[in-house]
């Protein structure tokens, strides 16, 4: 081990508390996009719930797959801010600054996440 540098279980501890923090935030946004659905109203939080979800379990089991997938909710978030509000960027910024900080926090810890199992 190099001083300076984080220990390896560091980088798992970190991923398994930002895989509950992204699960509890999932399964809110993924129950209140069904209620939504069933109201007739947009069906992106209820997907944006299912990938959170996804992407919190792939963190907890240590994959890298985590990472494509959650870039998939980044970038159908990023889609759906710019039907929803177009080029007003004020209006942007509640849009897409958290799933930016998750994306960031998601590459933050991919060091200490296992190889990818799909050799």
């Amino acid at each position: 081990m190099r001083a300076g540098r984080p220990r390896r279980g560091a980088w798992r501890a970190a991923a398994i508390v930002l895989a509950l923090v992204l699960g509890v935030f999932g399964a809110a946004l993924l129950a209140g996009g069904v209620w939504l659905i069933v109201l007739g109203g947009s069906w992106y939080y209820a997907i944006a719930g299912f990938g959170l979800l996804v992407t919190a379990c792939l963190l907890a089991m240590q994959n890298r797959a985590a990472l494509p997938v959650y870039v998939l909710v980044w970038i159908g978030t990023l889609i759906w801010a710019f039907y929803e509000v177009g080029t007003d960027w004020w209006a942007q910024v509640p849009r897409l600054v958290a799933p930016t900080v998750v994306l960031i926090l998601i590459l933050l810890v991919l060091p200490g996440l296992g190889r990818s199992r799909t050799r």
